[in-house]
């Protein structure tokens, strides 16, 4: 099972740069058998914090493929968005986090057992209304 991963950075290492403002965002391919840069996403124009939401839809549409986003930070209408595009966003730990550690640590977690939000964002299957019912009764 192949799956393509997305980050935000401003350095190519870290994941340091917040969802909305990202001027660049790496893309990998990861499987069990380890992982691929794919290409960089560059966005232009003026990208800082002002509430305008239609700076994002270049980027949900760039990310339309991706399983899974890093970010260092992102706002809740964005988020909702990448997830109603079955985009999952996680946010880094730090902006020292390290996208080759995540990646690693992904390749590692998907040849074990991955925990249900990674399995979720792996399927990426939109289940009907009725199997979500079943889901919440079970948890």
């Amino acid at each position: 099972m192949n799956v393509k991963i997305a980050f935000t950075t401003t350095d190519r290492i870290h994941v340091n740069a917040h969802f909305g403002w990202a001027k660049e965002i790496d893309v990998y391919e990861i499987s069990d058998d380890g992982y691929e840069f794919l290409e960089t996403l560059k966005f232009e124009g003026d990208l800082k914090e002002d509430g305008n939401e239609d700076k994002i839809t270049p980027k949900l549409e760039a990310l339309n493929d991706c399983t899974i986003v890093y970010v260092v930070a992102i706002g809740g209408s964005a988020a909702a968005r990448l997830i109603k595009k079955g985009v999952t966003p996680v946010k880094a730990k730090s902006e020292e986090e390290k996208i080759e550690e995540i990646l690693n640590k992904l390749v590692t977690t998907l040849k074990g057992n991955p925990p249900p939000w990674l399995r979720k964002a792996l399927n990426k299957t939109k289940s009907n209304f009725a199997e979500e019912v079943e889901n919440e009764a079970a948890v």
